[in-house]
């Protein structure tokens, strides 16, 4: 099968918090389902062709590591909703975000639904969060993806993730090499110091030199009047604040702001 080529808008689909999370409001599978078809199909229609879902709602994430990964029944849900938008949009290029890091919770999703793409905010390294440290582990997730016959499903890691700090000095340039060189990533994200933020152009013009043309993404701050800025030095992007109505991450997805975005990626953005 072959690779997904990361590059346009990739919509996320932001879930709302789950069963047994602080923020959760009682609402039942089929409203988690509903609430996030919802956004799927308001995507589409306004032109959008890729879509990540992601656990959004879910905060206080956990690290995603052996000894503190997702849980097991949000590992369900999630699989539950991905094959739904799976149905319900089969042309859709589909992808997994497991937050904070659970990169082999997001590949085991994406292996049976039938998603072309996970994305991973640590691939490599080590970084200081709100969640504390998180080391990256290429070596291991390469080898289930392996182990799993998926070598064909595409991961998208961050450089220099929002929320979060190197535990030793690192600058884009290094950060960038050793995501693709080493931690073998099919393509990198630039994001801005959080969610909705806008990305730094210095950065991105370093990493995307780092790069030497692999895919580079903008993460976080995506706006039809911004593109322009870094069409030049991206294959796509990840939206959702900008997208959703009166710019609310916390909102439903608006059809009219998705169609203004792809029009305006369609017109600066020729890579």
């Amino acid at each position: 099968m072959e690779k997904w080529n990361p590059r346009g808008l990739i919509g996320v689909i932001h879930l709302p918090a789950l069963p047994g999370d602080p923020g959760y409001d009682g609402r039942s599978l089929d409203d988690i389902l509903a609430f996030a078809l919802r956004d799927a199909d308001a995507l589409c229609e306004g032109g959008i062709q890729a879509a990540i879902v992601e656990n959004f709602g879910s905060a206080p994430f956990p690290k995603g590591t052996k000894e503190q990964p997702m849980p097991a029944h949000h590992t369900a849900i999630m699989t539950i909703v991905a094959h739904e938008i799976r149905k319900a949009h089969p042309d859709l290029t589909l992808g997994i975000n497991c937050l904070r890091n659970d990169a082999y919770t997001a590949l085991g999703i994406a292996v049976a639904v039938n998603a072309q793409f996970i994305r991973v905010n640590v691939l490599t390294g080590a970084y200081v969060t709100d969640q504390g440290l998180i080391e990256g582990d290429a070596y291991g997730l390469l080898r289930y993806r392996h182990q799993l016959g998926a070598n064909h499903i595409a991961v998208l890691a961050d450089v220099l993730v929002k929320h979060a700090t190197p535990l030793a000095p690192l600058n884009a340039t290094d950060a960038t090499k050793d995501t693709l060189l080493r931690g073998h990533a099919d393509a990198v994200i630039v994001t801005g110091s959080g969610t909705g933020e806008p990305v730094d152009r210095r950065t991105l013009e370093e990493v995307s030199r780092a790069a030497d043309g692999r895919p580079v993404l903008i993460g976080s701050g995506t706006k039809a009047e911004t593109l322009p800025n870094y069409a030049s030095f991206i294959k796509g992007a990840i939206v959702g604040t900008s997208i959703k109505v009166d710019g609310n991450v916390a909102n439903p997805v608006d059809v009219e702001r998705v169609k203004k975005l792809v029009k305006a990626f369609d017109s600066v953005c020729k890579n």
